[in-house]
Parts: structure tokens; C-alpha cells; sequence
């Protein structure tokens, strides 16, 4: 009796394990991919999923978005400028199947592809298109790698270039372009301030050789100011026009 009460709990035993292995509990943004005698049966998932032990076997795949940081490259724009860039990759699996079956790791295939990608579209631009032009890369960037992770059933969402690593002798040549460019505007407002004062004194010039009077009260109006404001003797030349009424008393009327 007690042998085969020790074979019934042996075998209870057994049963209760292949049991549990044969139970798999999937979350929410986890699929299962189904393989039975090594054919593909399906997905599955979220929530309980059964498997024949010893029969099935499942691949679990991430449906969340993954962000992927490409290491940086060592490139050369088409302008023969030697640059360091990194970028960052977000995507995820739309296809679960396809990502298991079709590629044979597709977070290592996706990373290899955004290296080569981003070499080959950054060599083919000029320094001040990947300065300038940034989001119009980050777009052919991420047409390009999505185009080819498509058939993987993954989806390509974004693609950002995040750094960008220049020479000490190109940051300092810029940086004399920049100053350069900043001079030339300075002289540029100068040049067209002093046109534009040069346009009001010749209208000043002009009103006031129309109207002598105009001409008195101004200089009027300067030997009140050099009075109020200075303190010392100031010797002013007096234009003659201010005299003349006075020089005609003494002669005889006609």
C-alpha cells in the first residue's frame, strides 16, 4: 500500500509540473509566438496561454517601443569633412511572427541597419545641411531604415540625430566665420545708419536754406543751450544777417 500510495504521489507530482510549464501567463504588451513540431501555429496573448508540453514552444516578443542609441560613426560629408555622429532610433514590432520568423534577431539587425544607414546618408550631405537641415535628415533617416525593417514587422517611428562631433580646427574655423559674419553685419547697420542721417541733415539743409528765419532760431537755440550748459566764456561767431537790421539805422532812409 505504501508503494503505490508513493507511486500515485510521484505521478500527481509529475502531472502537476508539466501542468504549470505547460501554463504561460502573458502581460499586456507581451506576445507569444507558437511553434508546434516546429511549424508556426501563431500568436497569442495577452492573458493565459496553454502549451502541449514537449510539443509546442514559444518565442515571447515585446510589443513596447524601443529605444535604440546607435553608437557614434566616424563620417565623411561630402564636402570631405571627418565627423563623429550618434543617433537615437525609436521603434517597436507590429508583426510578431514575421520578427521571429523572417530575421533571426531583429534588435541586432535593426541596430546594424541604423549604423549603416546613417553613414551612408550623412556621407552623402554637406556639413551645413547636417548643421542646418536637421529634422529633413532625421526624416530620410527614418524612411530609409523603416522601408527596410518593413518586412521584419517592425516599425520605424523616429529618428534623431543626436550628436554631432567636430574637429578642433573646424569648431575654430567656424567660429571666425561666425565672428566675420557678425562683423559684416555691424558695418552693414552702421553703414546704413549714417545714410539715413546723412538723409535727414541734407532735408534739414534744405528747409533751412529755404528759410533764413528757420536758420536765426537755431542758432538761437544753440547759444541758449552752450549758456545753460557750461559755465566758462564761450566766443561764438555771430552770423552778420543778425546785424545787418542794426548797421542800416544810421543810413538815411529813401
Amino acid at each position: 500500500m505504501e508503494s503505490g500510495f508513493i507511486y500515485i504521489f510521484l505521478l500527481g507530482f509529475a502531472i502537476f509540473l508539466l501542468a504549470v510549464n505547460s501554463i504561460k501567463i502573458m502581460r499586456e504588451y507581451d506576445r507569444g509566438v507558437i511553434f508546434r513540431l516546429g511549424r508556426l501555429l501563431g500568436v497569442k496573448g495577452p492573458g493565459v496561454v496553454w502549451l502541449w508540453p514537449g510539443i509546442d514552444r514559444m518565442v515571447k516578443v515585446s510589443l513596447r517601443t524601443v529605444v535604440m542609441d546607435v553608437p557614434p560613426q566616424d563620417i565623411i560629408t561630402q564636402d570631405n569633412v571627418s565627423l563623429k555622429v550618434n543617433a537615437v532610433v525609436y521603434f517597436r514590432v507590429m508583426q510578431p511572427e514575421k520578427a521571429v520568423v523572417s530575421v533571426e534577431n531583429y534588435l541586432f539587425a535593426t541596430s546594424q541597419l541604423s549604423q549603416t544607414t546613417l553613414r551612408s546618408v550623412l556621407g552623402q550631405s554637406e556639413l551645413d545641411d547636417l548643421l542646418s537641415q536637421r529634422d529633413k535628415i532625421n526624416q530620410k533617416l527614418q524612411q530609409i531604415i523603416d522601408n527596410h525593417t518593413e518586412p521584419w514587422g517592425v516599425k520605424v517611428s523616429n529618428v534623431e540625430v543626436k550628436q554631432i562631433d567636430l574637429p578642433q580646427e573646424m569648431q575654430r574655423a567656424m567660429a571666425k566665420q561666425a565672428e566675420a559674419e557678425r562683423e559684416r553685419r555691424a558695418k552693414v547697420i552702421a553703414a546704413e545708419g549714417e545714410f539715413q542721417a546723412s538723409q535727414r541733415l541734407s532735408d534739414a539743409a534744405k528747409v533751412l536754406s529755404e528759410q533764413p528765419s528757420a536758420l536765426t532760431l537755431r542758432y538761437l537755440q544753440t547759444l541758449r543751450e552752450i549758456a545753460t550748459e557750461n559755465n566758462s566764456t564761450t566766443i561764438f561767431p555771430v552770423p552778420i544777417d543778425l546785424l545787418t537790421p542794426f548797421l542800416n539805422l544810421d543810413k538815411p532812409k529813401k
